[in-house]
């Protein structure tokens, strides 16, 4: 999963940020509005975390442009105000979710997941395919009923895959996906995290390549 957090406080944005990133989402930041419209119409985010007090461009015009364009991003809200119409002015913009400051990280995390799922077009809370079972919760991986042991990218690269219920999954969507923004275009890492993650599944190797295309894991295979 990748996600943008638009936030001018910058230890907030950079705790914050550290936090997604240990459980394996790609993850770009913002510190004012300008910014965070620029990259949230360039990149293809799943979860938009959007504070709504933003110099530059305000968060309010900022998730207008966002949802305007279509880009089925989630957004989840962050302000300091906490009344009731405060939320519901939120929502009416276009938010998906709204939580107000301070907040506990585990429930960010947790709505931000909910609302990951919601972008992939409600992918189930455990992804399974033939004996590999990847709970994105727990960050846990179990082939054949055996624990299996990744790498924050290995984990991210088998997560898309999973998702992807058995459709290929091109290179150039993983380094959208599991990399961030300062990735190289050119760069080989998702060729490398497959191989590496086949290493870590171990045999009989579930990971299909069509040269030139992309990968995929066959869902009964």
């Amino acid at each position: 999963m990748r996600i943008l957090i638009a936030e001018d406080e910058t230890f907030l944005a950079d705790a914050v940020a550290a936090g997604f990133r240990s459980h394996g989402w790609a993850v770009d930041v913002a510190g004012d509005g300008d910014r965070a419209l620029e990259l949230a119409l360039v990149h293809d985010y799943d979860v938009l975390v959007l504070d709504r007090d933003l110099p530059g461009t305000h968060g309010d015009d900022v998730c207008r442009s966002v949802v305007a364009a279509g880009r089925g991003c989630r957004i989840v809200m962050l302000t300091a105000a906490a009344r009731l119409d405060d939320r519901v002015e939120g929502f009416e913009l276009g938010a998906d979710d709204y939580l107000p400051k301070p907040f506990a990280f585990a429930e960010l995390v947790v709505r931000v997941r909910a609302l990951g799922r919601r972008s992939a077009a409600a992918a189930p809370l455990v992804l399974r395919a033939a004996d590999i079972e990847l709970d994105p919760a727990r960050g846990t991986v179990v082939r054949a009923g055996d624990p299996v042991h990744l790498t924050r990218k290995q984990f991210g690269v088998l997560e898309l895959l999973l998702g992807a219920r058995g459709q290929l999954v091109s290179a150039e969507v993983m380094l959208e996906k599991v990399w961030d923004e300062h990735a190289d275009p050119f760069t080989t890492a998702p060729r490398v995290t497959v191989s590496t993650l086949r290493r870590a599944l171990g045999a009989p190797d579930p990971i299909t390549t069509v040269a030139g295309v992309g990968y995929r894991i066959d869902v009964d295979a």
